[in-house]
């Protein structure tokens, strides 16, 4: 950046940089006009620039004490001006900085005076999140219907354009956020849609990748688990060049979906990603534990991220309150369900009903009434059990959620035969097994076969079975079938692991060379440089926390320096050079992962129980295998 260029010329590249997803670059491009306009004497301009420097790492980065900083610096220089566009600018930054962390009643004036000051001056951000922040806090309260006739009036604005697309960008994804978290899945569908037209046109900088984390979120809501796994990955793609720490975001994301698929090596990769970026993986790595049968370590991890809740100061989820509890407590349900820990659900479950009496939903009472039904089941309620749980499937049944009605059916159908009511037990299961198979939960439809006790799936012991590689096509053989298969990727991965059974082939090496380049170093100079300071500006926080005697500020702070010394001491390996990122690995694992898949999907098409036995017996994610089970081998010949 050129020391000699204007503070015009300056503001123009901070767009630049933006619009092009250099977010170290359109910061760094302020930090210029600030300091531009200081040599200047020209106190309002620097302000202003300040102010957008503080809302650019408010929006785009969560780390709130360079924020703090930044509109402290703005502050002094108009502290004797009269009321105007800047003003706007930091009501609404220190509106934010107080939400995130964790101080709503300090966030209400704040956030009146941007919208005033936003209509007045005509500063979109101010007057636009303003709003939403005033609908989010009248949420907080209790006062759920007050706050979403607020997000609804607001949303209705947007859609007029009423707001320049930054602005229009960012509401609709805190409008999303807000409903999502809320359990108001049906409005954040409405949203989204909404969002996903408009963003084909105006739309720039993050707001294609963060419309793509919302609708991989619905789609883990109302299927199919493939696309909602690809609209996963491609946020992931598309943000990671703007978001560092808030990149746990689709990660954690990508990492529900892979465990609603029975991908649990997937999962928990995604998870251990976004938990090393700071971002809390939780329930999801419990219930991915879960699902492995590590009872009690999966009960030991959600007890503690209730007890302790990781202080990130995020938008997407709720930073602070009951709300932020409802997937905890519904997964702890689960959990003590499986454990036969009957204390804790129903503790679990009490909990849940609470919050649903604060903050009415359909999705809360969806959760609660499950959580009700497995704590019935525990205390030897069957027919409670049995309400509950039809209430459940009822509730996410009217929110079109397939692989939720399909979890509470199968619950359901405990809570029948308990009863004794074996034919009903059975019908619930086979409808649970048909959400599953809708949705594409493999995992789970293994899980519902058991219970309707139907090993037709599994190979008969010493039985054999041929995969023949003949001319441009293959030749599968079972039961005295034979069938024929196209020569695919995925057929030639497949039998690559049918050959060796048991043996782990990583999947950069079943890839090959197509996805294989160079990495990108994991922070550019430009952006190393931006982190440093950061973390000046982080350690003028803590002193002026601790001086101060602020607890809770110091702990956000010290949680801010903790990520940037991380994400600095990771982007330089020995020698003090640059790393580049897991890019490959990433892509290997997504490529053999699609190419297995379909080719499973040909062999059920061409011999069903034959593909029910691989579907449970081949293993996708960083390693890949075929690991059939010992009591019901199957003797395979393969010839490439």
């Amino acid at each position: 950046m050129s020391a000699a260029a204007s503070p015009g010329d300056l503001e123009r590249l901070a767009l630049e940089r933006y619009v092009a997803g250099d977010l170290d670059g359109c910061v760094a491009a302020w930090e210029g006009v600030y300091d531009a306009e200081l040599a200047a004497g020209r106190p309002d301009a620097a302000a202003r620039a300040a102010a957008l420097v503080a809302l650019n790492l408010l929006c785009e980065t969560g780390l709130m004490a360079p924020v703090r900083g930044w509109v402290a610096r703005a502050r002094r220089l108009v502290a004797d001006a009269e009321p105007g566009p800047v003003h706007a600018l930091l009501a609404i930054t220190t509106t934010y900085e107080r939400f995130l962390s964790g101080d709503p009643d300090a966030a209400w004036e704040p956030a009146r005076e941007a919208v005033e000051l936003g209509e007045r001056f005509g500063v979109d951000p101010a007057r636009g999140l303003g709003r939403v922040a005033l609908g989010r806090l009248a949420i907080h309260t209790g006062d759920v219907d007050a706050g979403i006739a607020l997000l609804d009036e607001l949303a209705m604005d947007l859609g007029a354009g009423r707001f320049d697309p930054l602005t229009t960008g960012n509401v609709y994804c805190e409008l999303i956020c807000a409903a999502q978290w809320l359990g108001r899945h049906d409005r954040a569908r409405e949203w989204t849609e909404v969002m996903d037209r408009w963003r084909q046109g105006p739309a720039f900088g993050a707001t294609h990748g963060r419309c793509r984390v919302h609708r991989a979120e619905l789609l883990r809501i109302s299927g199919p688990a493939d696309a909602a796994e690809d609209e996963a990955l491609a946020a992931c793609a598309e943000l990671r060049p703007w978001l560092r720490r808030e990149l746990g975001w689709p990660l954690v994301e990508l990492g529900n979906i892979r465990l609603r698929r029975g991908d649990l090596a997937g999962a928990e990769e995604a998870f251990r990603e976004a938990h090393a970026r700071a971002w809390s993986p939780q329930p999801g790595m419990a219930l991915a534990r879960l699902a492995r049968g590590d009872l009690t370590g999966a009960a030991a991890m959600v007890r503690a991220e209730i007890e302790h809740p990781m202080a990130v100061p995020w938008k997407e989820r709720p930073p602070f309150g009951e709300l932020r509890l409802v997937p905890l407590l519904a997964a702890e349900a689960e959990i003590a369900c499986h454990r036969g820990d009957a204390a804790t659900a129903v503790a679990a479950a009490d909990q849940l009903t609470t919050v649903l009496a604060h903050y009415p939903s359909a999705g809360i009472r969806a959760e609660a009434a499950l959580a009700r039904a497995r704590a019935a089941l525990l205390t030897g309620d069957p027919a409670t059990a049995v309400d509950t749980a039809q209430e459940a499937v009822a509730e996410w049944a009217e929110l079109e959620a397939p692989y939720d009605a399909a979890v509470a059916r199968t619950v359901l159908g405990h809570a029948h035969r308990a009863a004794g009511n074996d034919d009903l037990a059975r019908l619930e299961w086979q409808a649970a097994s048909t959400g599953f198979v809708a949705f594409g939960a493999a995992g789970r439809v293994a899980e519902v076969a058991a219970l309707l006790e139907a090993p037709a799936a599994s190979p008969v012991p010493g039985a054999r079975a041929t995969l023949a590689h003949e001319g441009d096509r293959w030749r599968l053989g079972y039961s005295g079938v034979d069938a024929w298969l196209p020569d695919l990727k995925g057929v030639q991965l497949l039998a690559t692991l049918l050959a060796a059974p048991g043996r782990e082939f990583p999947a950069v090496d079943l890839a090959g060379a197509a996805v294989v380049e160079a990495g990108l170093p994991v922070l550019d100079e430009e952006a190393r440089a931006s982190y440093r300071r950061r973390l000046g500006e982080v350690e003028d926080d803590l002193a002026e926390a601790e001086r101060d005697n602020d607890e809770a500020r110091r702990e956000l702070a010290s949680r801010d320096r903790e990520y940037l010394l991380a994400e600095l001491s990771g982007a330089v390996g020995l020698g003090g050079r640059s790393r580049t990122t897991g890019g490959t690995a990433e892509r290997a694992r997504t490529s053999v992962t699609r190419s297995l898949r379909y080719a499973l999907a040909r062999v059920a098409e061409a011999h069903p129980d034959l593909g029910a036995h691989l579907s449970r017996a081949v293993r996708t994610g960083t390693c890949c295998s075929y690991v059939p089970d010992p009591t019901a081998p199957l003797d395979w010949h393969v010839t490439p």
